[in-house]
Formats: structure tokens, sequence, C-alpha cells
């Protein structure tokens, strides 16, 4: 069995002037994690991205894991709400200074309907503009949460283009 999705690609030409605030009564931490643990990468990778069907890491080795995330270019901060990991996004900061992209954003299930989403989202857009690119990007597709495209929109991303892709399920 295999999944159809449909991706959307939005770009962002300029810096927001503002961040959105932390939510209230959540004790909330974002960390940078440097030289990341592998098997915490792949807890994080599948507790978010299992739901959505996340593709490109899933089977990736142990050595391409670490030379993708280790990377000078690659930066992931990790959200932690109450002492708990509750999502993570990861930047691709190898094409600069023509783009930065956001590779990964997501939220683990249960972290989700809580009022993190826009402020997390402007954290990542905003260490993306940190490294002062032309432009910022970000891909989502129809396995990805209903609301994400409009999150990104919201947040000033708009669709440059479209690509079909099918996907095998996470099983």
């Amino acid at each position: 069995m295999t999944l159809h999705a449909r991706i959307t690609h939005l770009e962002m030409r300029e810096r927001p002037s503002a961040r959105m605030a932390m939510p209230h009564g959540q004790r909330v931490a974002l960390m940078r994690a440097r030289q990341m643990p592998l098997s915490f990468y792949r807890y994080l990778y599948r507790e978010v991205g299992k739901p959505h069907h996340w593709l490109l890491r899933r089977q990736t080795s142990d050595g391409e894991l670490a030379e993708a995330i280790h990377a000078p270019t690659t930066r992931i901060d990790v959200l932690y709400v109450d002492g708990c990991p509750a999502g993570f996004y990861e930047l691709d900061l190898a094409r600069l200074p023509g783009e930065a992209e956001i590779l990964y954003f997501g939220l683990m299930p249960e972290f989700q309907g809580r009022g993190l989403a826009k402020f997390f989202l402007s954290e990542a857009i905003h260490a993306g503009w940190d490294s002062e690119p032309e432009k910022l990007v970000i891909h989502t597709n129809t396995l990805d949460s209903p609301r994400a495209l409009q999150l990104y929109q919201r947040m000033g991303f708009a669709p440059y283009g479209y690509d079909e892709e099918i996907v095998e399920p996470w099983v």
C-alpha cells in the first residue's frame, strides 16, 4: 500500500518584525541540541513524524544520519513542556546565502492543540533568519497536519510551487 501526497513549497522573503509570545500557563523551554545522540533524534523523528509518514530519514544509516544532523550547516532545537520533549525543528543552512530551509518542524501528538505551534514556529522562523538568508523556505504536504499549511501562511509563508509524491506508509 502507498499513500499519495501533494507537496506545497512555501517561501518567506522578509523576516517578520515580531516574535510570537510564549504561551502562558505551561512551563516551556526551547533548547538548541548540539551533537544530539542519534537515538534521541530517531525518537523525536518517529514521535513527531510517524503520524504524517515522514520519509527522508526513516531508513537512514547511523553514519548518514550523524553526518546530516551534526553538520555545521544543521541546527536542531527541541521544545520541552513541563520537562518533556514536545517537538523539534531542524534548519538546513547548507544553501546560504540564498536560502535557509526549515527542513522539519512539528509537535508530538500529545502536545498539539495546546497553543504551542505559533510560538514554536515563530522561533524556528527567527532562527532561520538569524543566518541572514535571502529567503526562508518550508514544505508541507497533505499527509501533514491539516492545519500546517494554514499556519505557515498565517505566519508569512507564501506558496511558490507544488509537487506530487508517493509515500510508503509508516507502520
